[in-house]
């Protein structure tokens, strides 16, 4: 199958788990302290807090929202991409962590023991673009072609899905993180890339042909985000979920209700114009409460996809993935 190789070969570290589960959130003692504090996994660069989450961080407000959870202060870890939050996650040098559907189901698939807590984002966007001169024109054009993508994401597993349903087969998919994927496509090192809502806006804004879009041409690989806990982190302090589920719903009805600063609050942990957030950051991507059906139903769709692929060595329930009282 398309990738699969590479694409495994990027999670290995998550299973690993005779060696590093015994690993708890709070040292090798595993004891719970009174107060602690939080560090959370992200993907991207310099550290910051995106979302709900890092809008009320901005707004000086996510840390009192989690005060009586015991948290006393909030450490924020960037990583390129899910396979290496995973494994920090794994390694007990994280205690949450905030990113996409697919690497968190892969790991919970190998059996790293993680809970689901919530999601804060649902319906996320991604598209293939072409390279300027003669790249390939429709999605049917990819074959025998090499494309980028930053492997181990939602944006791989939204590429090999279109891929797959179309019965397309490119000569190689290789990995290009998400930043480095515009430098790739101008050289002509690849023909075409997967990237995500606000690179694809950016891109086709300089030209570059867009040549599938999830939202529009396979909706059933739009991508959520996932935020897990370890269950050694969550045994030690089981108030935790409902903390922060509550803070979840306070940056989203904070950013819905002065959405023009949340947009510049985007734009600047971003890094991409206004104009690029305004197109790519929609008010019905932020659901009001942790599940939805939506929600769920992407998050269902998507681990049946990796399961068929493989990427995923034992199939799970999702139900049984969330933290105990966390669905009400």
């Amino acid at each position: 199958m398309i990738g699969r190789r590479s694409f495994a070969l990027l999670l290995t570290a998550a299973l690993a788990l005779p060696a590093l589960s015994a690993c708890g959130a709070d040292g090798a003692s595993g004891a719970a302290a009174a107060s602690y504090p939080l560090r959370i996994g992200v993907i991207g660069t310099g550290n910051k807090l995106t979302g709900v989450i890092g809008y009320l961080n901005d707004e000086k407000k996510l840390l009192p929202l989690l005060a009586p959870a015991g948290v006393t202060e909030v450490r924020t870890f960037s990583f390129p991409n899910g396979p290496d939050l995973n494994q920090a996650l794994l390694a007990g040098e994280l205690d949450i962590a905030l990113y996409g559907d697919t690497p968190a189901l892969v790991a919970r698939g190998a059996g790293q023991p993680t809970r689901l807590i919530a999601q804060n984002t649902v319906g996320i966007d991604a598209g293939v673009l072409a390279r300027k001169q003669g790249g390939p024109a429709r999605l049917a054009d990819l074959a025998g072609t090499r494309v980028a993508a930053q492997k181990g994401s939602y944006i791989h597993r939204y590429l090999l899905g279109a891929l797959e349903e179309a019965g397309i087969k490119p000569r190689e998919i290789v990995h290009i993180y998400n930043s480095d994927i515009e430098a790739a496509l101008e050289r002509g090192d690849v023909d075409a890339a997967a990237v995500p809502a606000a690179n694809m806006e950016a891109l086709r804004l300089k030209g570059y042909p867009l040549i599938d879009i999830a939202s529009r041409d396979h909706p059933a690989y739009l991508g959520s985000s996932a935020t897990v806990v370890p269950e050694s982190f969550l045994g030690a302090r089981p108030g935790f979920v409902k903390v922060w589920q509550g803070a979840q719903r306070e940056g989203t009805r904070l950013a819905k209700r002065d959405w023009e600063r949340y947009l510049a609050f985007a734009a600047k942990v971003g890094g991409f114009p206004a104009e690029v957030t305004k197109a790519t950051t929609l008010r019905e991507q932020l659901p009001e409460e942790p599940f939805t059906p939506q929600g769920l139903r992407l998050l269902e769709n998507t681990k049946k996809f990796l399961v068929e692929q493989k990427f995923i060595r034992s199939d799970f329930s999702i139900d049984e993935w969330i933290a105990p009282g966390a669905r009400g």
